[in-house]
């Protein structure tokens, strides 16, 4: 059963809880390894099925992740997978952590947000620039079961933004080990690294099981 005003096209059988198309393309990929048999059509955002957004009330990764994976189960009758994510810088005390997408006051302005970030961290010096990218990936399935895996990506701050892939911080983040930011990556290396693609291959089991249910 759907909620109202919710349409789950037919062969549509897994449904990622963000409006982002970003993301949705994004965690595609990362899936399309494992699940070979889930074409596109069969992986949807909350977009696609015209699900509304739950307010995010949580003050964790894990607890939002839940709130929209439930929200999106509930709606659509389908299992829902969902993710928080942001950055956690050290010398700001993990901020902006949950509120990194509307650091600078509004929902998803990515140069508002970086803007702001660099200009509070304009005098640290790099060797105190440590952050790192932190996702939760949740599971829910209509019948109840809930699993979450964690995923987290190391890096120290660049001064500038460099890079033209990605989105949200990846401009600014340099993975530890590396010289290029996450948006200086190709999307294969990005994926391969990155704390979504470890928190959603944590996930892959659990959603075969659930999927084969």
């Amino acid at each position: 059963m759907t909620a109202p005003g919710v349409v789950v096209p037919q062969g549509a059988r897994l449904v990622l809880a963000t409006h982002n198309a970003h993301k949705v393309g994004e965690l595609r990929a990362i899936l399309a390894p494992h699940l070979p048999d889930l074409g596109p059509a069969a992986v949807l955002g909350a977009r696609d099925v015209h699900a509304p957004e739950p307010v995010e009330d949580g003050v964790t990764f894990v607890a939002n992740a839940m709130i929209k994976a439930r929200a999106l189960a509930a709606a659509t009758g389908l299992p829902a997978v969902a993710d928080d994510s942001g950055l956690s810088v050290d010398v700001l005390g993990g901020a902006p952590g949950i509120f990194s997408a509307r650091w600078a006051g509004r929902h998803g302005d990515d140069a508002a947000n970086l803007d702001l970030l660099l200009a509070q961290l304009a005098d640290i010096a790099p060797e105190h620039r440590r952050a790192r990218f932190v996702c939760a990936a949740a599971l829910v399935t209509p019948d109840g079961t809930e699993h979450v895996e964690v995923g987290t990506l190391e890096g120290t701050l660049a001064a500038a933004p460099r890079g033209a892939n990605g989105f949200g911080y990846d401009p600014v983040l340099v993975p530890l080990g590396g010289t290029r930011t996450c948006a200086e990556l190709a999307p294969e290396e990005k994926n391969a690294i990155s704390h979504r693609g470890q928190a959603f291959r944590a996930l892959v089991p659990h959603l075969v099981a659930a999927l084969r249910a």
